[in-house]
């Protein structure tokens, strides 16, 4: 394997994260975030709502962007947009900067996300093996870090914009040195690799592309349920204490990135579509041991189980989408993107309709009978022509591309 690969592969997992560090920054301080700007109850989920809207049109401008321009070249630029937009919801006073922060954050993180995918997808490519995992467990780092790091603030009352400005000044210039290693991988080969789901001319067959796209919004249904609800239902429904509803998201977020540590391993030696599998029947149980649960204790077993199962659905989606559509991956990783911020929206309002209407326990079992649909479309996940398996891997790509060495 090359150094342009390695230094490639290793300056792209510093860019998770670093956007593991923003995102959890962002979404842990909402509370702070609304303090400060005297956001009322009614008015705050229209601008959370907004971030991922925007986000999935900024992904999907980037699936136009890169027909013109490398995907390394919109990450290097997008990820700064970023970081300046989570500084600018720490510095500011009044709505119409939160409006402008929030709307500058949720574009570029939609192009952020899809072309950091774009190029992990097509890095994984000229590897050989399955490496996307890696990425994703990096990002899970990045979020305990910054989740952390948030932690610090509050509990020492650091104003926000004392808690983001460190923060920023150290990741904003080492994301964008970082940017010149980034690596245009296996543009080549893939527009010459073309297998059945592209049809003429490079474009995508959707019928294919449709059963990730559900794994996708499902796999963040569970996300979202675990992220929005895990401190309310272990408080109001299994009776824990203040503290010990703090930590089941720290449990998840800690199980994630063993589970994604681990998870590009057994790609390699299972197939993509076995591990998909063995992850889509965990997080159902651990839905279902959450809806259960007569304590505490036993809903943490359930919020564990759901980490080590949904961490690797989502990288594998993206992978096998680079997989079914080597020719048009970049545009099948941003049109797969915007189902992330699909379930999202979806995942939190639909649990608390669920919960209010019926039961909180109850609603836990409507993403543990989505995430069960995975199974149904696990044959998507199944590599072609090239399995990053044991005896399967392929012949590494000779030629690495471009670098993204211009501006």
């Amino acid at each position: 394997m090359t150094d342009v690969l390695r230094r490639g592969r290793a300056a792209l997992a510093f860019s998770f994260f670093a956007q593991g560090v923003a995102f959890a920054l962002l979404v842990t301080r909402i509370p702070a975030i609304q303090d400060r700007y005297g956001v009322s109850d009614g008015m705050l989920p229209v601008f959370l709502a907004a971030v991922p809207v925007l986000a999935g049109v900024g992904s999907v401008c980037t699936e136009h962007v890169v027909k013109r321009i490398p995907p390394s070249r919109v990450l290097r630029w997008a990820q700064p947009v970023v970081l300046l937009a989570l500084l600018g919801v720490g510095a500011g006073d009044q709505l119409v900067v939160l409006g402008v922060s929030l709307a500058a954050f949720g574009l570029a993180v939609g192009a952020l996300d899809a072309s950091m995918n774009m190029l992990g997808v097509s890095l994984q490519r000229s590897y050989g093996r399955s490496i996307m995992l890696g990425f994703h467990a990096v990002y899970s780092l990045g979020g305990i870090a910054g989740a952390s790091l948030a932690w610090v603030g509050a509990h020492w009352d650091l104003a926000l914009f004392v808690l983001y400005l460190p923060v920023v000044v150290v990741l904003l210039p080492t994301v964008f040195l970082g940017s010149w290693w980034y690596v245009d991988a296996g543009d080549d080969e893939e527009k010459v690799d073309a297998v059945a789901g592209q049809v003429p001319g490079g474009g995508i067959a959707f019928k294919l592309l449709l059963p990730l796209c559900l794994v996708m919004c499902f796999a963040y249904i569970g996300d979202s349920t675990v992220s929005n609800w895990s401190a309310k239902y272990l408080e109001d429904v299994l009776g824990s204490s203040d503290e010990l509803a703090t930590v089941p998201y720290n449990v998840y977020m800690v199980t994630t990135l063993l589970g994604r540590s681990i998870g590009d391993y057994g790609v390699r030696r299972f197939g993509a579509a076995a591990v998909v599998r063995l992850g889509a029947v965990v997080a159902a149980l651990g839905f279902a041991v959450v809806a259960g649960a007569p304590g505490a204790w036993v809903g943490m077993v359930g919020f564990t189980l759901l980490g080590l199962g949904l961490c690797v659905l989502v990288p594998q989606t993206f992978a096998a989408a680079g997989r079914l559509f080597p020719g048009a991956s970049d545009a099948a990783v941003a049109r797969l993107n915007i189902f992330n911020y699909v379930g999202f929206l979806i995942g939190s309002p639909l649990v608390g309709a669920l919960g209010d209407a019926w039961s909180y326990r109850g609603a836990m079992l409507v993403p543990m009978v989505l995430v069960l649909v995975t199974l149904v479309y696990a044959r998507s996940f199944d590599a072609q022509p090239d399995r990053y398996g044991v005896g399967h891997e392929r012949p590494r790509t000779a030629d690495v591309g471009r670098g993204s060495n211009g501006l």
